[in-house]
């Protein structure tokens, strides 16, 4: 994960299944960890979602994340925090969303708060994602985000007002469109999807990450695997391809993701559970 400190926590999949398709999640609708991808994809949560998930990052670090949905009538609420660091110091994210369903169509937006170790300076900074889904029943989903908008990192605690903080570094702004597919219906027997999005990071070139999931689920219990081909960009050093899979208990799902990269960081291996309502 060759990328500059103040990009690496938020340009990290937010969840274990979204780890596993190539960091794609802007249309995988339905799961608390959407809160990290695209606000408005937490639209179709039935009642009540949450999941987490970590990992173990190079040296002594490791990444951890947590969310959680909530249907408030017409609204859908979801919270999320990831953490990157170790016992001593780590770089963390929090996200607030809120969204309003009419029909197949959702719209939300969140607020972020980042705080992020830069060169010996702790910065801090407040950003916002906007975010669109449309989803037709469980057959097919479309979803547009853009994130971090604002996100100027400044000097917080340990930094000094007035010195440029973080040298003007700012939260990495990114846009997705993305189009997820059922081919089978997903409360039966079966499972079959795939996922296709595009992405405009700020820093580097376009990329399109291709994923898919499919597996056998009967009477709540089953396998599911995936993976995903993720195209070149700055923004996705490693290899472009990515595989996972989650154990199915009834409404919980452990997950597994994993994808090789370059030393120091080496071979990622993520753990997590969801509880899908």
């Amino acid at each position: 994960m060759a990328q500059s400190a103040q990009r690496a926590l938020a340009s990290l999949p937010g969840s274990t299944r979204a780890a596993g398709l190539g960091g794609a999640g802007a249309a995988v609708v339905g799961d608390a960890g959407a809160v990290f991808a695209n606000p408005a994809a937490i639209a179709t949560v039935h009642h009540l979602a949450f999941e987490a998930s970590y990992e173990a990052y190079r040296g002594d670090t490791a990444f951890g994340s947590a969310a959680l949905a909530l249907r408030l009538g017409r609204f859908d609420w979801g919270a999320g925090a990831q953490a990157l660091g170790d016992t001593r110091s780590a770089d963390l994210l929090g996200v607030s969303s809120l969204v309003f369903r009419t029909g197949v169509i959702a719209l939300g937006g969140s607020a972020k708060y980042a705080r992020q170790a830069l060169n010996g300076v702790t910065a801090d900074a407040w950003a916002g994602d906007v975010g669109l889904a449309i989803a037709v029943f469980d057959i097919m989903a479309l979803g547009v985000s853009v994130q971090n908008i604002g996100g100027d990192l400044g000097a917080g605690a340990g930094g000094t007002e007035g010195t440029g903080g973080a040298g003007g570094a700012h939260l990495p702004r990114r846009t997705r469109v993305g189009f997820t597919m059922n081919y089978v219906d997903p409360q039966g027997t079966y499972r079959l999807l795939t996922t296709v999005e595009g992405q405009w990071p700020d820093a580097g070139s376009a990329f399109v990450i291709m994923g898919l999931e499919g597996g056998w689920v009967t009477h709540g219990v089953g396998l599911i695997g995936r993976t995903a081909y993720a195209g070149r960009s700055v923004v996705t050093q490693g290899s472009p391809f990515s595989f996972g899979g989650s154990v199915a208990l009834g409404r919980l799902q452990l997950d597994y993701a994993y994808r090789a990269f370059d030393p120091p960081v080496g071979d990622t291996h993520r753990f997590g559970l969801r509880w899908i309502p």
